[in-house]
């Protein structure tokens, strides 16, 4: 399971084996940082965040523009480096490894970029885009044997072999993100972060690519980083999701259980803002006052307390530590207990078991740990 925590290395492993007692993570991220600019006044877009995945799993990570979810995911590729903290892929700290070692990995290790055109050299044609990759691993051997890898590639995604003679700007959006996919899956990979791979693409072809990556995720057993901004999409994809606010983790659960009764403020809010095309599902709206804050300059304390409709003084007093509220469920938030109260209490008024006020105590706490034993 996921984790962020502020405090100590060992609060990072003792919830981490808490969540996952049989199943070690395939990737580990340890209190990682990522900061631009300059030492006087860096950007913190990524600021002390720490999870696991395990292998199989797909992992969803969503939030507003600017919440530091690329910038996640290529530090974990090591694509930009770390200002602190650590990655650790199958248990080795790949932020150690020497250059040549972290070729040898990068097989390993892959990505489908957000566009996939400027992600292509429009000068190459898809078959020698495909053959570099293959031939830069020591992959598919032979002029032949590599023609053949290559048509498997294509036909495995979608696409004809003879597409491979064809440069980039001979195929539609949707095609090039199958090419993308193509070109992650050609070195045989066991991780890849799918960074934000629909938001380019209109909405007629992102259905075809959210059934592509859920198929391949069955049949080659691949671990997924899925990063985007359509909870729709993560909900059907994903199963955990870490919501990010501001560079931090404001809350991490098992999407079905995250979509159904979220327990922290921003992902309450995040959820309601999303459309609901069925006219009865009931949407309620969540306000959250101002702008997202700088960076540069983010509040002291929780960093969403300056929105959040239930902060109080003492949230800008200690930035609030990514704690177990519920098996398996971690919310950043002094006032979750709160919450979870006015989310049972609606549950309930909602399933007609009260219809009074105020809420009945002893009925939420029978809703939260079940009946006591006679």
């Amino acid at each position: 399971m996921s984790t962020v925590t502020t405090g100590d290395d060992s609060s990072v492993a003792a919830t981490s084996a808490a969540a996952r007692p049989a199943d070690p993570p395939l990737i580990e991220v340890r209190r990682l940082k990522r900061y631009f600019g300059s030492r006087q006044r860096p950007v913190r877009a990524v600021d002390d965040v720490s999870f696991a995945i395990r292998r199989g799993e797909t992992l969803g990570l969503v939030g507003e523009s600017g919440s530091g979810k690329s910038t996640i995911g290529r530090a974990v590729l090591r694509l930009i480096d770390c200002t602190a903290g650590q990655v650790l892929y199958r248990g080795e700290d790949i932020g150690t490894l020497s250059g040549e070692r972290m070729r040898k990995l990068r097989s390993k290790l892959q990505i489908i970029f957000q566009d996939p055109y400027a992600s292509l050299n429009p000068k190459m044609r898809i078959g020698a885009v495909l053959a570099e990759a293959l031939s830069t691993h020591g992959l598919a051997r032979g002029p032949g044997e590599r023609e053949r890898r290559i048509a498997e590639l294509l036909e495995l995604v979608g696409l004809r072999a003879e597409h491979a003679r064809r440069y980039p700007h001979e195929f539609s959006g949707g095609q090039r993100q199958r090419i993308g996919v193509a070109r992650a899956l050609a070195v045989e990979p066991e991780f890849i972060v799918a960074d934000e791979p629909l938001s380019a693409l209109d909405v007629s072809i992102q259905a075809q690519v959210i059934n592509l990556l859920a198929d391949l995720r069955e049949r080659l057993s691949l671990t997924l980083l899925f990063i985007s901004h359509d909870l729709d999409v993560v909900e059907y994809l994903c199963d955990r999701v870490v919501v990010l606010y501001l560079g931090h983790v404001m809350e991490i659960a098992p999407t079905a259980e995250l979509f159904a009764r979220p327990l922290h403020p921003y992902t309450q809010a995040l959820l309601a803002a999303s459309p609901k095309p069925d006219p009865l599902v009931e949407s309620v709206a969540v306000p959250l006052k101002g702008d997202i804050p700088s960076p540069v300059a983010p509040p002291s304390g929780c960093v969403f307390r300056t929105r959040c409709p239930h902060a109080i003084g003492a949230c800008a007093e200690t930035l609030p530590p990514l704690e177990e509220r519920e098996p398996g469920r971690y919310s950043a938030c002094i006032r979750t207990e709160l919450i979870r109260t006015e989310l049972i209490r609606t549950e309930l008024i909602r399933t007609e078991l009260i219809r009074i006020e105020p809420i009945d105590a002893e009925l939420v706490d029978t809703h939260l740990t079940g009946p006591s034993a006679p």
